[in-house]
């Protein structure tokens, strides 16, 4: 059983509804018994790292959330997921993440190092690198298009755990895996046949 963390974020039907399309079992819930006694455990998101922090602690989902990857179950954060699993964001100073990994979300830059002008927030599909290729990506060659929608990225301090990344301006940290715990920061669920292996693949880690 998949079972997805509800906080009130936006993208939580699509993501149930890419699992429901794969065949696994998933259910939408904030109790901790039904997520403590899951397979998987996922964490969506769009919007604000602040009010995302803010629903979490609301709804009791922080200490359950650091039971949940401190234990082996494969856990997947999505977007505004990956970001919260971190310990700050420049969106929101003074709130603190999860935590759980260490780095920082920064702002995206909306000129890179040449001078080129971007448009923030990247809104579309970017391709992806492999510093360390990781068990999101079996089967998917390097250079494969995903969909982002962000204005912050993930600047990781274990530069060993990021396993993709993308380049909009900055280079991204598009995705991390250390242990039992995944991130991305593109969205599996819109991301077509690729998005679809990659669920599939943490289906089967």
């Amino acid at each position: 059983m998949v079972a997805v963390i509800d906080y009130d974020a936006g993208n939580i039907k699509s993501v149930e509804k890419a699992f429901e399309y794969l065949g696994a079992p998933c259910i939408v819930t904030r109790d901790r018994d039904q997520l403590l006694k899951a397979d998987r455990v996922v964490l969506p998101g769009v919007g604000s790292f602040g009010d995302a922090m803010n629903k979490l602690n609301e709804y009791g989902l922080v200490p359950v959330i650091k039971e949940i990857t401190a234990k082996d179950v494969p856990f997947l954060g999505i977007c505004l997921g990956q970001q919260l699993l971190f310990e700050f964001s420049e969106e929101s100073e003074g709130v603190p993440g999860l935590g759980i990994l260490r780095g920082k979300i920064l702002k995206m830059p909306t000129t890179d190092s040449n001078g080129n002008a971007y448009k923030i927030p990247q809104i579309g599909w970017n391709s992806l690198s492999y510093p360390n290729k990781g068990r999101l990506f079996k089967g998917i060659e390097e250079n494969s298009f995903v969909y982002f929608v962000h204005s912050y990225y993930l600047k990781a301090q274990e530069r060993d755990i990021v396993t993709a990344t993308c380049d909009y301006s900055v280079t991204v940290d598009a995705s991390v895996e250390k242990g039992n715990v995944f991130a991305c920061q593109f969205h599996p669920e819109k991301s077509a046949d690729v998005g679809m292996q990659i669920l599939k693949n943490f289906l089967e880690v």
